[in-house]
């Protein structure tokens, strides 16, 4: 099962790491195979950037994305310029105090927010806003283990910073753990992929 996953927003927002990480995450802790290519804006910091990964229990024949399933946007630019391009049903995860037109309201969506960049400022340092992402990220969608997601991080983030970065994972894990089960009373948390449809039985 292929699922086609992009995070974006702008430069200096750790966008491309934290494709890097999530991949690092389900190919070496999770047992599944990632692939991820970038893209930046003419100018690297402050301008749109997005990473894009597939993650696939088979061998990545095609390394590009096509249609994501799920659609990571930390900015009002990379929500307006992906949106439209999430298949229908696909999830959108969106910084609510920097995406101020999510249109939840489309019904082809499954539309999730959290302040990351908020709660990574109350934790000392809004550069960890990322982490937090992922954290929500892998709580909603279920496509990589928060376990493998945690393993991945040192390496990934500077020595110093890792408690933080950890903190800043498990805030936002949990705070998408809460947000599922208020949208979908009894949903189960650890249950199977969400980003891609499940097949018919």
């Amino acid at each position: 099962m292929l699922t086609q996953i992009r995070f974006s927003g702008f430069g200096g927002q750790g966008i491309i790491r934290s494709g890097h990480i999530s991949g690092k995450a389900a190919a070496l802790f999770d047992g599944n195979h990632a692939t991820m290519t970038q893209s930046f804006g003419p100018e690297a910091r402050g301008s749109a950037c997005s990473s894009q990964l597939l993650v696939s229990d088979a061998p990545v024949l095609f390394p590009y994305l096509t249609r994501a399933d799920i659609l990571v946007a930390m900015s009002q630019e990379a929500c307006v310029k992906y949106g439209p391009q999430l298949r229908d049903g696909g999830f959108l995860l969106y910084d609510k105090d920097l995406v101020k037109d999510p249109h939840h309201e489309d019904s082809r969506l499954q539309a999730f927010s959290v302040s990351a960049t908020r709660i990574a400022e109350e934790l000392g340092n809004r550069i960890v806003a990322n982490v937090v992402m992922l954290g929500f990220f892998t709580a909603v969608t279920g496509v990589i283990s928060a376990e493998a997601m945690k393993k991945a991080l040192p390496g990934s983030v500077p020595e110093r910073a890792l408690k933080m970065n950890l903190e800043a994972f498990e805030q936002g894990h949990q705070f998408g753990l809460q947000q599922l089960e208020e949208a979908k009373p009894g949903a189960d948390p650890t249950g199977p992929v969400r980003g891609v449809e499940a097949p018919e039985e």
